[in-house]
């Protein structure tokens, strides 16, 4: 299906563009025409406590943002939410995939946890991965130390 001289595409995108949009888009359009994408991909933000994030396999919502706590600034990454998203992936990848797709290079991934695991199965398993990367940690991305199938989060 995907014939390319690279497995991994980064899609570099500017602190005012949204690379979500296009990453769910490019998902639906893989799969509407019978292929199998797998992955996640964010749907809101920390600045409206819509932190949250759409698996491309089924269609489910799964909310990213650490339960309310008034004393807290900000939303943060609930941690856990992210690993059992990451092993549900991991289930799908396992049950067929043309494609795996990863919402985001974040700090997480940048230390070699996260969701970077998910890109080293996708390679491990012949498939070509897709990936949101930051302009600004581009850098990081292109420089980013290698890890034997670390899944720590």
């Amino acid at each position: 299906m995907f014939d390319a001289e690279c497995d991994i595409a980064a899609l570099v995108y500017e602190a005012d563009q949204d690379p979500d949009a296009i990453l769910r888009d490019f998902a639906a359009n893989l799969n509407a025409h019978g292929y199998r994408a797998v992955g996640m991909v964010q749907t809101g933000q920390c600045a409206d406590l819509s932190f949250s994030a759409v698996f491309l396999h089924d269609g489910e919502k799964l909310n990213l943002a650490q339960d309310f706590d008034p004393n807290a600034k900000g939303c943060h990454l609930d941690v856990d939410r992210l690993h059992h998203a990451g092993l549900r992936i991991a289930s799908a990848l396992e049950a067929g995939a043309d494609i795996v797709i990863v919402n985001r290079f974040g700090k997480r991934e940048r230390d070699g946890k996260g969701l970077i695991y998910l890109i080293e199965r996708a390679i491990d398993a012949d498939l070509p991965a897709v990936i949101a990367v930051s302009s600004r940690h581009f850098a990081e991305w292109i420089n980013r130390p290698r890890h034997d199938r670390e899944t720590g989060m």
